[in-house]
């Protein structure tokens, strides 16, 4: 729920710079070392929780040696240990080596690396540094600057022209129980897999961003009310019918849903915010898979 304060990240690698010379790197773009970037640079490339792994991770759902990069003839390999959560490549999971092609995306244990090759890599490395003040890493949609940055612009505007604006607040119903019963590995995906859905369904001049935890908004502009309602009742029904499905075993999922409408007093994002988590409230205590607004 948005009463829970979201953790930042602070990116710890601006100063860092590739050598002039390098092919590719693994740039973490989810975990403990947001914004890090490791040059691929010995022809084998371990990860995992030990330090003497070329890049050490300090998360419980990590093996001592869970993955590792095999560099040959130009290209580049992912393979896994035998960790004991499994390697995951685009949202795969690796049974065997796989090859990865630049803006792959690498996942061990609780951390997310984006696999950068070709061209001038030091010019891609601050590209992705640049999305990452913008994009959530875990589920590569906009992040809770950029919604607030998006209100901003809309709210102003839409008070010029005298024209509608909706937000929409989403939260998943019960999601600590899945981390608690399936764990984390799950729950990431059970994110990924709801963010995808949902955003199939947004149009470009929308914003769909990841406001913190399990809590998404969708800012609807020039839509009347009642279009803001159907539109948050089929994302609704569209959850709850779609099989979440992991490694054979299915996950229920449901979402609750709150809409509000900008009035003539609503002047800030904050304010906005709080009136559309206000009408979540109420969907969660009504029973939850619901909307209210």
């Amino acid at each position: 729920m948005a009463g829970q304060e979201t953790r930042v990240t602070r990116i710890s690698s601006l100063q860092e710079r590739l050598s002039a010379d390098s092919e590719s790197c693994l740039v973490q773009i989810h975990g403990p070392n947001l914004g890090k970037n490791y040059v691929l640079d010995a022809e084998e490339f371990t990860i995992g929780r030990d330090v003497k792994n070329n890049i050490a991770l300090d998360i419980d759902n990590v093996s001592r040696r869970h993955a590792i990069i095999r560099t040959r003839q130009g290209r580049s390999y992912v393979q896994d240990l035998g960790s004991t959560n499994g390697t995951y490549l685009n949202d795969q999971e690796v049974l065997e080596e796989a090859p990865l092609r630049s803006g792959d995306l690498v996942k061990v244990g609780g951390a997310i690396f984006k696999f950068l090759s070709g061209g001038n890599i030091e010019t891609l490395y601050h590209e992705e540094i640049y999305q990452l003040t913008i994009v959530d890493g875990l589920t590569q949609i906009n992040n809770k600057r950029y919604l607030t940055e998006f209100l901003e612009r809309e709210i102003g505007r839409c008070h010029r022209y005298n024209r509608d604006l909706a937000l929409i607040m989403i939260d998943l119903d019960d999601f600590k129980k899945v981390n608690d019963t399936h764990g984390h590995i799950v729950g990431d995906f059970v994110l990924r897999e709801l963010t995808q859905r949902i955003k199939q369904r947004v149009r470009k001049e929308e914003c769909f961003a990841r406001y913190g935890g399990e809590e998404f908004a969708i800012v609807i502009p020039e839509s009347g009310p009642d279009n803001a309602r159907r539109f948050a009742e089929k994302l609704r029904k569209i959850v709850a019918d779609h099989p979440f499905v992991f490694e054979g075993k299915e996950i229920p999922v449901t979402i609750s849903l709150g809409v509000a409408d900008m009035t003539p007093e609503t002047t800030d994002p904050a304010q906005f915010i709080k009136a559309a988590d206000a009408k979540l409230y109420e969907a969660k205590k009504a029973g939850r898979n619901q909307v209210a607004g």
